[in-house]
């Protein structure tokens, strides 16, 4: 069956979307380094007046979601990627970490937990998101190449303290987040390593972060 081509978009949705593309861009690294950041910051790292901006984002909560709701989205299609390849289970778990560091998508997690109200899109993209993460945690455990003791809530937790590593320039830090994650790695395939001290963490234990004064509900976390 032949693909129907998709329509180009004219010269003002094409700079539309670019514009939008600035935006977000720059909202992701004004709020990952500072969620206090006020609006007008984004405006001034994107070049677009702030009047711009609200017409995209009629609030910074709408911005936070869509940030997150993005990163979600990005999580996903590598964890869809992960299930759909059938080589190496070991191979294909580790390759599956390394594209979510690359991804960074926990450093939205990390720094944007509790800033706003989750709305119901979000915990059903979060929801989706973990029970991709559990398919690939049980399809690795299952073919034995992990280590006793784990649980999918684990990778969260490393993942996050991964996106800690700041250091130097942007290539130079994710340098160093691959390092560290190839030491994670190695301890996660010791097949018959000592128990882990202390129960891994609980999902509401790791939800209850995006909880705020608005919101009385916790989305999975990845």
């Amino acid at each position: 069956m032949e693909s129907t081509p998709q329509t180009p978009m004219n010269g003002r949705k094409a700079q539309a979307a670019r514009n939008d593309q600035t935006i977000l861009q720059a909202a992701r690294a004004v709020f990952v380094a500072d969620p206090g950041a006020p609006v007008s910051a984004v405006a001034e790292r994107a070049g677009v007046g702030i009047s711009a901006l609200y017409r995209r984002y009629a609030s910074k909560e709408i911005l936070l979601r869509k940030l997150c709701s993005d990163g979600l989205k990005r999580y996903t299609a590598e964890a869809e990627a992960a299930l759909a390849d059938e080589g190496d289970p070991w191979a294909v778990f580790a390759r599956f970490m390394r594209r979510i560091v690359d991804a960074d998508t926990h450093s939205l997690t990390v720094n944007l937990a509790g800033t706003f109200a989750p709305d119901e899109e979000l915990f059903r993209e979060s929801a989706y998101a973990m029970e991709l993460t559990r398919r690939i945690f049980e399809r690795a455990g299952d073919a034995g190449v992990l280590r006793p003791g784990l649980e999918v809530t684990d990778l969260s937790m490393i993942l996050e303290q991964i996106t800690a590593v700041h250091l130097g320039d942007e290539e130079r830090t994710m340098e160093l987040r691959h390092r560290y994650l190839a030491l994670a790695l190695d301890s996660l395939r010791l097949t018959s390593a000592e128990p882990l001290p202390g129960p891994p963490p609980a999902e509401e234990e790791i939800g209850r972060r995006w909880v705020t004064a608005r919101s009385s509900r916790t989305p999975a976390s990845p």
